[in-house]
């Protein structure tokens, strides 16, 4: 494929103001709607074959989140569109004043490999509904849903519109070498590093959500056992493949044995004597990812799990028992299902494990004292985040999504994506039945007017 080619002739489509017209992106969102309606068995089956993601947790946590998503975008399209009006400002008198939502015009989105629908086809969505053209380029560890995406994409939009870049490390090069009006991409830290430079170059707008060393604080309140329950759900779902996965667990010394005792039972509940064998497990996505987890075992103390199979791409459900802040597992973010347990004493030594990581993804504290959880959210710096559960703000099409820090810039989900994918471009309407002449030189004998004017503005 001609990227180069390709991203000109999107950009003359954009130019020749087609996809402003609120008609033509209802229709396109609709037509997509029917589209994925249609495969939604071979999209499953796609998610199963890259790594043995079940079908309940595909519908769960990949389609039925899109279908959400597209659903509301049809729906409120032209009431997000509308302009905005805002109070005017005195010193303007007599005016109107509106804030319009505008396309910014070619956007590229890089979709990772863990949700690899959900990821890809939800900020599209948004994308469109601004009314942008779009150049999707998904995940190649992720080898079945990427062409079904790109088959899905090309039945329902022409390629002017909205097209699908297959490939690897040289295609996002290439890709990123380009100048764009929007990127949008979901991945690592190290990789968001990357856009981010390449964007600069043109001064490109980003979203970048990313990831980080997500804690999760248990103090001697909590109810453990609806705790573990939770944990063991949000923790090893998707195989532990999860941005916003708790990566580590910090609970008071009291409580800690019990707590792995509970995990046991939830576990076992959840996958049986073997996961290896549940069919609600899935895999690591490739052997390189199975190695890199496979190495955060090594020398540990292992409560719970810790067997693997390379072959299959498998790694238990683990639990890792007081590993060294410096040890290999506690270095960077897991990004699979291993889960070191810390225990702490004082408030102090939760700081002292807190900052020691950049600014994390999510944040999760289980407790009954609402004065000491309100405390720790009110302290540490975070995407977002859940008290007595994990990962669940995600669900909720209200709330923004996205990190800050080394975690992400900026958010999206539900209106906040159609805002995203938009520029606010505020407008001023004046009268012309009135001139105040206070802002005209000469200003001789005028500064006590426009202090008191500047007083209520």
């Amino acid at each position: 494929m001609d990227i180069p080619n390709l991203v000109n002739a999107q950009k003359q489509f954009f130019a020749s103001q087609q996809t402003k017209a609120i008609s033509y992106r209802k229709a396109a969102l609709q037509k997509l709607q029917k589209e994925l309606y249609k495969r939604e068995e071979e999209i499953v089956k796609a998610l199963y074959n890259d790594f043995k993601k079940s079908e309940y947790e595909a519908i769960m946590t990949e389609t039925s989140i899109v279908y959400s998503e597209l659903k509301m975008a049809i729906k409120n399209i032209e009431k997000w569109n509308k302009p905005q009006k805002v109070r005017p400002s005195i010193l303007n008198f007599p005016s109107s004043a509106k804030i319009y939502s505008e396309p910014y015009g070619t956007v590229l989105i890089i979709a990772p490999w863990n949700y690899p629908f959900q990821l890809a086809i939800s900020p599209l969505i948004g994308a469109i509904a601004a009314g942008n053209t779009v150049v999707l380029k998904p995940s190649e560890l992720t080898p079945h849903i990427s062409n079904i995406l790109r088959e899905i994409i090309e039945a329902v939009f022409d390629k002017n519109h909205v097209a699908v870049v297959e490939g690897g490390v040289a295609v996002a090069q290439e890709l990123l070498s380009l100048r764009w009006d929007y990127i949008f991409f979901t991945g690592s830290v190290n990789v968001g590093r990357i856009v981010a430079k390449a964007a600069a170059e043109f001064i490109t707008p980003v979203t970048l959500e990313l990831g980080g060393k997500s804690p999760c604080v248990i103090d001697e309140t909590a109810n453990l056992k609806l705790a573990a329950k939770r944990i063991v759900w949000g923790k090893y779902i998707n195989g532990g493949q999860t941005c916003i996965a708790p990566d580590y667990i910090l609970i008071h010394k009291s409580k800690k044995q019990e707590f792995i005792d509970l995990m046991k039972t939830e576990i076992k509940g959840a996958y049986g004597d073997n996961p290896e064998t549940s069919e609600d497990f899935p895999r690591i996505v490739n052997t390189r990812n199975f190695e890199r987890l496979a190495l955060m075992l090594e020398n540990e103390n292992i409560a719970i799990g810790g067997e693997t199979n390379k072959e299959d791409c498998y790694i238990a459900p683990t639990l890792i028992d007081e590993p060294k802040l410096d040890s290999e597992v506690m270095k960077g973010e897991i990004f699979g299902p291993i889960l070191p347990v810390l225990s702490y004493e004082t408030e102090d030594d939760i700081a002292t494990v807190i900052s020691k990581y950049d600014k994390p993804l999510a944040f999760y504290i289980f407790s009954e004292n609402r004065s000491f959880a309100n405390k720790l959210i009110g302290q540490y710096s975070f995407g977002g985040g859940t008290v007595n559960d994990t990962t669940v703000h995600f669900a909720n099409h209200r709330l923004p999504f996205g990190g800050v820090g080394e975690s992400g810039i900026g958010g999206y989900h539900g209106k906040q994506t159609f805002d995203t994918f938009s520029h606010k471009k505020g407008i001023v309407t004046r009268g012309t039945w009135l001139d105040v002449p206070t802002r005209y030189a000469p200003y001789k004998g005028k500064l006590p007017q426009l202090k008191k004017l500047m007083k209520f503005s």
